[in-house]
């Protein structure tokens, strides 16, 4: 299946959730879009609250269905709770990373400037956006892209960032201090509905 190229607000009302992370996309209709979207009322299975909520995170995130999966796979193999090692190794992904430290407003943003090449990760370019990155990495914008205007005004935009992350605006650089904590992230999220989906 190809990544979601559509509009993402649409997304965030058909699933009844904000993938920005910003809710803005539900604060002018909280319902679903269609003609009949403020009067229909469904109620969901079992099966679609799981498949609701794998779609919350996927689209969330911005991975394709063999990505989530092969993802997916991978926490089932760490030692801890697999519900949070899946949501800890989508949080590690290069674009993800950088997201949170405000080199691009949106995630989607952000895999554009991984895939352009305008990143450099211990002072190495890389341009895969699922590069693992490790407690301890530097990422930084490139020499040639810190006059970029997005990455510039992301950055302004940007008032607060994560604790496991520590960002030097001015020098358009950023550290990966640790692993985040499950409560350091989006608590909308029900990642055990995930693992029920995938292992029905």
């Amino acid at each position: 299946m190809a990544r979601y190229t559509g509009s993402v607000w649409k997304k965030s009302r058909r699933l009844s959730f904000s993938v920005l992370e910003t809710g803005k996309e539900l604060n002018r209709r909280d319902y679903v879009p269609g003609q009949h979207g403020k009067t229909r009322r469904i109620k969901l299975s079992n099966y679609g609250l799981q498949l609701r909520e794998k779609q919350r995170v996927r689209h969330m995130y911005g991975l394709t269905e063999k990505q989530f999966l092969n993802t997916f796979k991978k926490a089932s193999k760490m030692q801890g709770v697999h519900g949070t090692n899946f949501l800890i190794l989508l949080e590690t992904r290069l674009d993800n990373v950088a997201y949170r430290m405000g080199f691009a407003n949106t995630r989607r943003g952000s895999r554009q400037i991984v895939n352009h090449g305008h990143l450099l990760v211990n002072g190495k370019k890389v341009d895969i956006p699922s590069y693992r990155v490790k407690p301890g990495d530097v990422i930084e914008v490139k020499e040639k892209s810190k006059d970029m205007k997005f990455i510039t005004e992301s950055l302004e935009a940007t008032l607060n960032f994560p604790a496991f992350v520590s960002v030097d605006k001015d020098a358009k650089k950023g550290t990966y201090v640790r692993v985040p904590e499950r409560k350091e992230l989006n608590k909308e999220i029900n990642e055990l509905l995930v693992v029920e989906y995938y292992n029905r």
